[in-house]
């Protein structure tokens, strides 16, 4: 059985404020049509994600910028293995996602998986003028074509490191660590 071990803090609470800040300030000055911006985030941590960029935006040009939360369990492509009955949270898109410019948010972009399901996702609401991804950690290792416009950070992993990233709305705590996969006699001294 394999057990996870802290190696460090990534990000501490201001860190991950300031580079909200940054990409608030990023996705205003690159999008043509703020009357056509619109914020997706994926469930669970891209959802507080969009909803504290949103507010950054406002603060920034006081403009409300719509938040969508997407939840994309029915179209991952490893849901067999996932749960034989998976647990839906439940889409809340109060919008109309049809010509808008979409900014899909994530925590973390791994492989690319649950970004192409979260398009797939997405697309079953209607089709917008133009998707972007944002992801406050890009750690690589891609399987899929996919890349994120806007990143807080970019962090070079190995294979057995994993980017933990914990909010207040959804852990009670705020800050990025990255943590390593050990084996459990390894890392209890044997």
């Amino acid at each position: 059985m394999a057990i996870v071990r802290e190696k460090k803090q990534l990000m501490s609470a201001s860190e991950i404020d300031r580079t909200l800040v940054r990409l608030a300030h990023e996705i205003l000055e690159k999008t043509e049509d703020l009357d056509k911006l619109a914020f997706i985030g994926i469930r669970r941590r891209g959802v507080p994600l969009a909803q504290r960029l949103a507010a950054k935006g406002k603060s920034i040009d006081n403009r409300d910028i719509p938040v969508g939360i997407l939840d994309i369990s029915l179209y991952r492509d490893d849901l067999s293995l996932v749960a034989e009955k998976p647990v839906l949270n439940g889409t809340q898109i109060d919008f109309p996602v049809t010509d808008k410019d979409i900014v899909l948010m994530d925590d973390v972009l791994y492989t690319g998986r649950t970004i192409r399901a979260a398009l797939d996702g997405l697309f079953h609401h209607g089709r917008p003028s133009r998707v972007q991804l944002l992801a406050l950690i890009d750690r690589g290792w891609r399987e899929l074509p996919i890349e994120a416009r806007y990143v807080g950070r970019m962090v070079q992993t190995t294979a057995n490191e994993i980017i933990e990233v914990k909010f207040q709305e959804v852990d009670g705590l705020e800050k990025v660590m990255l943590v390593e996969r050990v084996d459990e006699p390894a890392a209890l001294g044997r």
